[in-house]
């Protein structure tokens, strides 16, 4: 079908209504309805002629593109690019938005490339078209991790031009609008990513009119059964919520009248989706969700929203705890609003919004309002939009220290679901925190180098632990020092993507530099045998060698034999042959030397593993053993897994404890005693004054009279223990003791 075709075809169809789907509208437009001509006449309302002709030509260069493709429904495929571009003339969008929506599968679904577009509409429409579009051409292990890499590439661009995620919003918008014609699992699964992902992003970037069409989009496809009995239940609902509501509504605006305040007092419809959520997280029947009544108070001014909620709080009490003032410190997203919960005289509660003209419209339409209303001097969008860039300079940082896309997906979701928590710096700034966030995420979000850094911290004055969890009005101060550095144990607790983030950073570089010295000792216990070592080997023969071997460069060679990923002495070898060669070249043979053990120093860090199976301490008798991915593991010589690795000799490593071995290392005992009452604390206080931390036990009880005490202790050496085992055996409670070899 020729292009001229198509547009004769869509000048066809029956029009409807172009304005933006009000609350309560269906979601299931018919896509063949909205013709090229009726997007033109929305655009003339607000661009140049010349802009609109230039959408023009993008239609039909889409058209083109596009011809002989079919939408699932059947319909031909360019009126699902026409409706996405309606949706964001309905947010004012420039001509380069739109046009980028009319062209956004063309790089994706049609033989032309990002070059073609680039030359008929330049680089900026190019570009973000190219942002949009997934990575149809690179090959992945699963599905899950092209979706997270397809995620990666949308936010990155969104990270350069914040068009490319609000395109990509109405892209999902439309799709969802239209998902009925899909199978049922396609609908579940295309549901469940708008929820997840979607949906958070559209809240995150202050969308509310998106975001509560989206999750009733995605909650009837999910769950239709559930969406059908909520439904007609919420219609029931109305009609004997009406009277009540109107009777409030009044009531309010009566006393506004009374003291003199201007503004607008409309109801507020609950949506089903918040509903079902409220239902099945706070475990509530529909009629206690519903007991809820809501209303919205638009005003003028901030002042005149202080004082309006001063009047409804004299004509009704509020519930205590029930206000929060989102003016004076916005949300995340820019929103600002004041709530306050109100006991009303029917017995039920009421809910009341307060907000200026400028704040309803960005509590709707967020970063959108910067294009909805920027002949407007709108100071609340310009802070939806400061808060929008700030939050995407995040996004960066996060994948410069991320790994791969799937941990990016992790952590840009941690990022998503906020329940924000304010706390203030010692000077007074503000520091917004989600929910559940600790003393080291304030250091990380302070900056990277404090958190990095920090080493205790004070809330409200009084130490506290760096674990402690902050909350709403507390003041934080971070103590710092120069040579600290970031501990592995805080990625058990600390709770935003950017701590996260940077501590995994900081530790696999700290792993990568602990592995590549410990492959260089590997390597050189090795070259011993051959009266070598790598330090006198020429580098250039070196870096030969793990060329050969696949290797990029020389550390890269080394930090795999540390890990465990490549056998030393293949390395060896290699490097041997050159030595032989080299001594046919000088006449020189090289006398093996005696190979000494590889010293353990307690040291190493995250490569050298010891063995839970036997938990080796200084002063046993030990073993080492290279494994893949964990570097060298230590074993007892009597561990009874050690006869595993008897037909494996080329992962032995003979090794020896340093003289002077630094730190301490878990052991297990078991400590038969009677069951008196106080017996743990007598062990546990034994055990403290010998000075060794108790890092885990359990009690199990025996047959009433006995029970079984099992300890993880941190000590020393076997010298410590010793002195352990020989004060606890004094106890009369005690039966039998021993050390546990699993």
């Amino acid at each position: 079908m020729g292009n001229q075709v198509i547009v004769t075809q869509i000048s066809q169809e029956t029009t409807q209504s172009n304005s933006f789907p009000v609350k309560g509208a269906s979601y299931q437009e018919d896509p063949t309805a909205f013709r090229i001509s009726h997007l033109c006449e929305m655009l003339e309302t607000y661009l140049e002629m010349e802009q609109v002709a230039e959408v023009y030509q993008a239609y039909l260069f889409g058209a083109e593109a596009h011809d002989g493709q079919h939408r699932a429904s059947g319909e031909p495929y360019i009126y699902h690019p026409l409706a996405v571009a309606r949706i964001l003339a309905e947010m004012h969008m420039d001509q380069k938005s739109i046009i980028s929506a009319i062209l956004h599968d063309v790089i994706e679904d049609t033989q032309f490339a990002k070059e073609q577009v680039e030359n008929r509409f330049g680089a900026e429409v190019a570009e973000l078209v190219d942002g949009v579009s997934k990575l149809t051409n690179i090959e992945f292990s699963s599905k899950a991790e092209a979706q997270a890499e397809n995620f990666r590439k949308m936010m990155l661009a969104m990270v350069k031009d914040i068009r490319v995620i609000l395109i990509k919003l109405a892209d999902r918008l439309h799709n969802m609008r239209t998902l009925g014609v899909m199978r049922p699992e396609k609908r579940r699964r295309i549901a469940r990513e708008t929820l997840d992902i979607y949906v958070p992003i559209a809240n995150r970037l202050g969308m509310n009119r998106m975001r509560l069409e989206l999750e009733d989009l995605g909650f009837q496809a999910m769950y239709p059964d559930r969406y059908r009995v909520l439904s007609d239940r919420v219609k029931k609902a109305r009609g004997n919520r009406k009277e009540i509501i109107s009777k409030l509504e009044e009531a309010i605006r009566e006393r506004m009248r009374q003291e003199a305040l201007i503004g607008r007092v409309v109801g507020r419809e609950k949506h089903l989706f918040s509903i079902y959520k409220k239902m099945k997280n706070k475990h509530l029947s529909f009629n206690e969700v519903m007991d809820v009544y809501a209303v919205r108070i638009i005003v003028n001014s901030v002042d005149m929203c202080y004082r309006v909620l001063g009047a409804v709080h004299n004509l009704y009490k509020p519930v205590p705890g029930k206000f929060k003032d989102y003016i004076a410190i916005p949300k995340s997203n820019g929103y600002q609003s004041l709530h306050s919960v109100l006991f009303s005289p029917y017995g039920v509660a009421l809910e009341v919004q307060i907000r200026t003209e400028d704040m309803d419209r960005v509590a709707e339409a967020g970063i959108a309002a910067h294009w909805l209303y920027k002949t407007e001097d709108d100071g609340a969008g310009n802070n939806a939009q400061v808060r929008a860039r700030r939050w995407l300079h995040d996004l960066l940082e996060l994948q410069q220290h991320t790994g791969n896309s799937m941990e990016f997906l992790e952590n840009v979701k941690i990022d998503l679901f906020p329940d924000e928590v304010y706390v203030f710096t010692p000077r007074g700034d503000i520091m917004e925190l989600p929910r559940g966030a600790t003393c080291v995420d304030f250091a990380y979000a302070v900056h990277t180098d404090i958190g990095n850094q920090c080493v205790a911290a004070r809330v409200d004055r009084q130490l506290v632990p760096l674990r402690t969890e902050l909350f709403t009005g507390q003041t934080v101060e971070i103590i710092t020092a120069p040579e600290a550095k970031p501990n592995p144990i805080w990625m058990d607790f600390v709770f935003t993507a950017k701590a996260r983030t940077n501590i995994r950073h900081y530790l696999q570089n700290l792993q990568y530099d602990e592995a590549e010295e410990l492959g260089k000792r590997l390597l050189n216990k090795c070259l011993a045998v051959h009266g070598t070592s790598i330090d006198v080997i020429p580098e250039e023969e070196i870096q030969q060698v793990s060329e050969e071997q696949g290797f990029v460069s020389v550390s890269d060679m080394l930090c795999a034999v540390g890990l465990g990923n490549h056998i030393p002495i293949v390395v060896a070898l290699a490097l041997q042959q050159i030595r032989k060669k080299l001594g046919e070249r000088t006449g020189k043979e090289e006398e093996p030397l005696k190979v000494p053990p590889l010293a353990i120093k307690g040291t190493e860090g995250a490569v050298i593993n010891y063995a839970k199976c036997c938990r080796p301490i200084p002063g046993d008798p030990i073993l080492g053993f290279v494994t893949a991915g964990r570097g060298l593991v230590i074993h007892t010589q009597d561990c009874k897994n050690v006869a595993d690795y008897r037909d494996k000799p080329e992962k032995w490593v003979d090794v020896k404890w340093e003289e002077d071995v630094q730190g301490e290392f878990p052991i297990d005992i078991n400590l038969l005693v009677n069951s008196k009452r106080g017996v743990l604390a007598k062990v546990a206080a034994i055990i403290a004054d010998m000075e060794a931390n108790i890092e885990n036990v359990n009690i199990t009880e025996r047959d009433g009279l006995h029970s079984t005490l099992s300890f993880t202790v941190m000590v020393e050496n076997r010298t410590h223990l010793a002195k352990i085992m020989r004060e606890l055996r004094k106890m009369e409670e005690v039966i039998r003791i021993h050390r546990v070899n699993k």
